[in-house]
This record gives structure tokens, C-alpha cells and sequence, in this order.
């Protein structure tokens, strides 16, 4: 028996995106028309210094389904995720990159595997990019990162940095936020007891614009943020309530 998902946001955060907008838009809408749900695509302009804020406005005229956000400078993935989520309307959310790499045709296989919610909380689906499209210095860096994460947080997820998720809003939005808090999602839903789900996704070459992140942005803040998601997951517990008592009148 799967969970039952009737409508979803689809949520996707980009920077300085402008020529994969059009191309992606369309890729997400024959994916999600052929859902037959109720939906709504979410992207939040970081604060681009492109042509995306012109993309986007003319991109409504023809995906009316589109909604657009923007912040006022770039604030990272992290803080544009959460601004498309708290906007949305529909209690489960899928994510993905806004540059093409991930594949929207894969989104109804994260939907098909969802199972039902343990002692009331949903579970986490998060692609696994089994054939990555990127440099060899990337992907060693990637490998290097995730080795020592799984190590240290336990999160049995060999590729938290694949974006393409699907998560119950709510969740979401009770997580503790903090700056590049999206590398570490599955350990944060484990934490507040969500099962993780994996499904292997396509992942693609980039056709337009240039990463954003490189060995410089991610090193230093990630041993950082490491240490800290450690400690909060140490720090907090759940308990688990085996039955309510009632008063005997």
C-alpha cells in the first residue's frame, strides 16, 4: 500500500538561470500534466543579476501554473528553498535544481515509491544520481564529503547532494533552519523520524550556465555546518508514545 498524494508543489530555487528556464518549465510540465494531480510549479529567483526575473514573467504567460518569487539579493539554496516552501500551497513538495541536471521524467518514480507515513510522519524520497554528469574533480570531492557525512551523522544516504526530493510540507517547515541546510536533509527528516527513501534518478550534463559552487564555498562551511547538524542531532530526542491514558470516570 502507497501513501496517497493528490497535489504537490514543485518547488525549484535558481540563480542566474535565465537560458534553462524556458527548457525546464516545459520538461516540468509534461512531467506533472501526466500525473493527472493537482499542482503547482514554485520557482524563487535568489536575487539573479541575469535576464531569469524577464524569463520567469514571460514564462507565466504561458505555464499558468507558474508562481515566482525573488529575493531582493542572492541569500543561497537554503534560504530560496524555504521562501518556495513556506509559499507553498500543497502539503507534499518535490525539489530539484534549477539548471537542468535533474530530470523532471523522474519525478512520478519518487512519487510511486512513496510508502505510508510511521506513527504519523511522512517519509523523505531522495533521488541517488547513480551516473553523475559532472567533472571528475566534482564528483571526487562529492565522494570524499558524502563518505565522511554518512560516517558521522548515520543518514545511510550515499548522495545528499541530488536535489531532487519529495517531502511532506509540513516536515519541512518544523526542521531547525540554517544556511546550506538542504545538504543535510535526510539526517534532519531521520531526526524528527521520517524514513528515507531512495530511488535512483537520471542526473545530466549542465547545457547552460556555469556552477555555483566549487571546492572554495563548500570546504570550509561544510565542515562547519557538519559539526553543527552532529551536535543538534545529539542533542535533540523524540520520544515515542506507546499509548495515551485516559482518566477512568
Amino acid at each position: 500500500m502507497r501513501e496517497a498524494i493528490t497535489s504537490l508543489s514543485v518547488v525549484v530555487p535558481v540563480f542566474n538561470e535565465a537560458d534553462s528556464i524556458e527548457p525546464l518549465m516545459a520538461e516540468l510540465h509534461e512531467a506533472m500534466e501526466g500525473l493527472g494531480m493537482e499542482y503547482e510549479m514554485v520557482f524563487v529567483d535568489d536575487g539573479s543579476t541575469d535576464s531569469t526575473p524577464q524569463r520567469l514573467s514571460q514564462a507565466k504567460e504561458r505555464h499558468p501554473r507558474l508562481r515566482s518569487l525573488r529575493h531582493g539579493a542572492c541569500c543561497g539554496q537554503s534560504a530560496a528553498l524555504r521562501s518556495g516552501i513556506a509559499a507553498a500551497t500543497h502539503p507534499w513538495i518535490v525539489t530539484l535544481d534549477g539548471d537542468g541536471q535533474n530530470d523532471p521524467a523522474d519525478i512520478p518514480r519518487l512519487i510511486a515509491t512513496v510508502t505510508p507515513a510511521i506513527n504519523g510522519i511522512p517519509p523523505l524520497v531522495t533521488g541517488v544520481r547513480r551516473k553523475r554528469q559532472d567533472s571528475l574533480f566534482k564528483r571526487l570531492c562529492s565522494r570524499i564529503a558524502n563518505t565522511v557525512r554518512r560516517a558521522l551523522l548515520r543518514d545511510g544516504t550515499p548522495d545528499t547532494g541530488c536535489s531532487l526530493k519529495l517531502f511532506s510540507r509540513e516536515i519541512f517547515l518544523s526542521l531547525p533552519y540554517f544556511d546550506h541546510m538542504h545538504r543535510f536533509l535526510p539526517a534532519l527528516f531521520k531526526g524528527q523520524g521520517s524514513a528515507v527513501i531512495l530511488v535512483d534518478v537520471n542526473h545530466r550534463p549542465r547545457q547552460t550556465g556555469i556552477s555555483k559552487y566549487g571546492l572554495g564555498n563548500r570546504l570550509g562551511t561544510g565542515i562547519i555546518d557538519l559539526a553543527g547538524v552532529w551536535w543538534l542531532l545529539k542533542r535533540g530526542s523524540r520520544p515515542v508514545v506507546e499509548s495515551e491514558e485516559h482518566d477512568n470516570d
